[in-house]
């Protein structure tokens, strides 16, 4: 007796966060209605979902954080916070029937493709797909650092990412491990609730001013009733964003000028010399992510922090060593240390046509054509992929034209009667070649610093050389004369 014939659809998109409802929107409005979501948690949300850490917030304003086909004027600061934005994305998902086709709590455990089409395994059972969509995002998976000891310290520990609020740090003696984007943001909200902070910092970060502040409600009502205010209001932030690409984009004279901004507000702000030495970047700034707050380097200078200018070596116990013989006895340890981003997790569990995952095919230096495909992966395509990454755009603008490419793909395959499609190897090659030698000029390359960018290779593999107006103007085109295409009546690769 033969085996229960898996269950089949047309897309399966992997991930609910927002280039995975983008995607899923975007394809039913196209007309393809038999599209499944896979969700590992319980919501939408992606990032958004999984960071609930005190302070949690935007750094791109929030007038250009949204889908265009979902605007919202109604944001209650010029930077959105983490509840805010959550419930922006989940209600949009919602209000465009998602729930009908997401599956909450299945896990993507392996994804094979097998000639004409692709094999789901599960944690719910095994199904198949003509097209796959990875969505799950390069902020999706925590990096914990191996440190010897890390495992039998005696208090609690935790990632930013997996934040534990049952437990109180009220009078708790606490080091925190990174001092990132999201260590920036944390770090001011349990600063006065501890009795001792000590703060390891292995680089010093380049911190500027952030604008923000709570939008009047007479603002926020003219923007509901009149649209144009609202645009206009956008396209200066908006102007405003791409001056700073430019910076990234000519890093000299723009980028020192900028340096001047953070120098100057490091010196209004941090007033002890040794402090003000130890906080003070080495780096061309935009060399590693440009990090906005009025409030970090204030709760610096508290009498109950100390800053450990150095790497952590190890955890003895209850005590944390630094690499510079520096330690601190704490009862807690928080983990800011980023993110998987170059080696994300579900690239270890998409197998393409030669059976090899993306993972080594990539071996440590992750490549895709403008950002979304990959050679030697048919019928599949990576959302928030390699080099789209900018220290200045919003993640919806450059999720929404990669979604562009794949609905333009996938219709166009289903109009033309294509089982398959697949990026030539040359068009890739070519593609990422462009990118790398763009980049060599750019500020993201052009100063040594330790930063993710970076992949094993040494080669940067997350960052976009141009302006935002060429992103999306490159990425979301489908062009197929790039593509070797199968049809279903010959089942051969055709130009």
């Amino acid at each position: 007796m033969s085996a229960p014939r898996a269950e089949h659809h047309e897309v399966v998109v992997v991930g609910a966060g927002i280039s995975g409802i983008a995607a899923t929107i975007r394809l039913r409005e196209a007309g393809i209605s038999d599209v499944v979501v896979l969700e590992k948690a319980d919501t939408y949300g992606g990032t958004w979902r999984a960071n609930t850490y005190p302070g949690c917030a935007c750094d791109v304003p929030s007038d250009l954080y949204s889908f265009s086909f979902a605007p919202n004027s109604d944001w209650s600061r010029v930077y959105g916070t983490q509840p805010e934005i959550l419930a922006y994305v989940d209600g949009v998902a919602r209000d465009h029937g998602l729930d009908e086709v997401t599956r909450f709590g299945v896990e993507l455990l392996d994804a094979s493709w097998d000639r004409d089409h692709w094999v789901l395994r599960t944690s719910a059972g095994e199904l198949t797909a003509r097209f796959l969509v990875a969505a799950a995002g390069p902020w999706n998976e925590p990096k914990i650092p191996d440190l010897p000891g890390l495992a039998d310290f005696p208090g609690e520990v935790w990632h930013s990412a997996r934040w534990r609020h049952d437990v109180d740090l009220t009078g708790r003696r606490v080091a925190v491990i990174g001092t990132g984007a999201s260590a920036v943001q944390f770090v001011p909200e349990i600063q006065p609730e501890v009795a001792d902070l000590h703060l390891f910092q292995r680089t010093a970060h380049w911190v500027l001013p952030k604008l923000d502040h709570a939008v009047p409600r007479a603002e926020r009502w003219l923007k509901r009733r009149a649209p144009l205010v609202a645009r206009a209001i956008g396209a200066v932030e908006y102007a405003a964003m791409e001056l700073v690409g430019t910076a990234f984009h000519h890093p000299r004279p723009l980028m020192h000028a900028l340096e001047k901004v953070g120098r100057a507000h490091l010196r209004a702000v941090v007033r002890d010399a040794q402090l003000r030495a130890a906080l003070t970047p080495t780096y061309l700034l935009g060399c590693k992510r440009i990090l906005f707050s009025n409030h970090y380097l204030p709760a610096l200078t508290r009498p109950n922090v100390t800053v450990h200018p150095t790497g952590v070596d190890r955890v003895e116990g209850a005590t944390v060593v630094g690499s510079d013989g520096s330690s601190a006895e704490v009862d807690a340890i928080i983990l800011g240390t980023g993110f998987h981003i170059l080696d994300m997790p579900v690239a270890d569990r998409v197998r393409g046509a030669d059976g090899r995952t993306l993972a080594e095919h990539w071996d440590g230096s992750p490549e895709a054509h403008l950002g979304t495909v990959v050679a030697g992966f048919p019928n599949a395509f990576v959302v928030l992929g390699p080099s789209l990454g900018t220290g200045h755009t919003s993640a919806f603008t450059i999720a929404e034209a990669q979604v562009a490419l794949i609905v333009d793909a996938i219709t166009t395959a289903r109009r033309e009667g294509w089982s398959a499609l697949a990026v030539r190897p040359e068009v890739q090659a070519a593609y990422v070649a462009q990118v790398q030698d763009a980049l060599g000029s750019t500020a993201y390359n052009a100063a040594e610093c330790h930063s993710y960018y970076i992949d094993a290779n040494g080669r940067n593999s997350f960052s976009w050389p141009w302006s935002t107006g060429e992103l999306v103007r490159r990425v979301s085109r489908f062009q197929p004369d790039e593509y070797l295409v199968t049809t279903h009546e010959t089942a051969e690769v055709t130009a």
